[in-house]
């Protein structure tokens, strides 16, 4: 799909939820369910001085965890797909652990590394890194054997093969998996943020709700919602830029 048909969909898909959620609040006319025109006034109003912070934070969180997932599980995922005998090792216990509800496990994390930004960093680790794992692997592992023995053939050592064929060959594979685990990530940081902060969109939405603020909880709903939009964005970007041969 070409830039403007990714545009004009996500456009389209933005204009009928608006026109759906409008339609929602004229039939239904209580509190709970306010217009989107007015929730979009009160996020003018409050950005600046109540959200920017929680904004921040909460990109931030995402922001360290991912840049974490990738820089671990990538590398392991590339080993995995070009060492036979590493794949034996590891991949049992990605297998075993992929499957696990990783939410079901913060009660853990949170005992053993608290309640502050550690735990909120491993858990959105532990949501992205399987996936990249699983992905960057298998990636290496579709590559043609006939494509390492033309290198090989020229003398290229093991560093030219992951330079020249696997990163190459790998990347859009990577991106798609971060891509399809960023929904995710920015879901269980919402939940995350409920638990030992004052800071974060997580925060700020269950304490508009606490307050009965239903203004500010959608509003904080919307924000989060678009800063997930973005992060996809800068994802197509950056498969555009580093795989524009796609």
């Amino acid at each position: 799909m070409s830039s403007n048909g990714k545009w004009q969909g996500a456009l389209y898909g933005f204009g009928l939820v608006i026109i759906l959620w409008q339609a929602v609040a004229w039939l239904l006319k209580i509190p709970i369910i306010p217009t989107p025109g007015a929730v979009f006034v009160n996020i003018a109003d409050i950005f600046a001085n109540q959200m920017q912070v929680h904004v921040v934070s909460s990109l931030g969180r995402i922001l360290k965890g991912i840049f974490i997932a990738i820089g671990l599980g990538v590398p392991l995922g590339f080993l995995m797909g070009y060492f036979e005998k590493l794949d034996k090792i590891f991949s049992p216990l990605v297998y075993f652990t992929y499957p696990i509800p990783k939410i079901a496990l913060l009660p853990i994390v949170m005992l053993l590394f608290g309640l502050g930004e550690a735990s909120k960093l491993i858990m959105i680790v532990l949501i992205v890194i399987f996936q990249i794992i699983i992905t960057s692997r298998d990636a290496v592992k579709n590559i043609p054997a006939q494509v390492f023995r033309s290198l090989q053939s020229l003398g290229a050592g093991r560093w030219q093969m992951f330079r020249e064929i696997i990163i190459p060959a790998s990347l859009a594979e990577v991106l798609t998996a971060t891509r399809l685990a960023l929904g995710t990530a920015v879901s269980v940081l919402f939940f995350t943020e409920t638990f030992g902060t004052e800071y974060g969109m997580g925060y700020f939405i269950m304490d508009a709700w606490m307050r009965v603020n239903y203004l500010d909880m959608y509003a904080g709903i919307v924000v989060l919602s678009f800063m997930g939009f973005c992060l996809f964005i800068v994802v197509d970007i950056a498969e555009k830029y580093y795989c524009s041969w796609r």
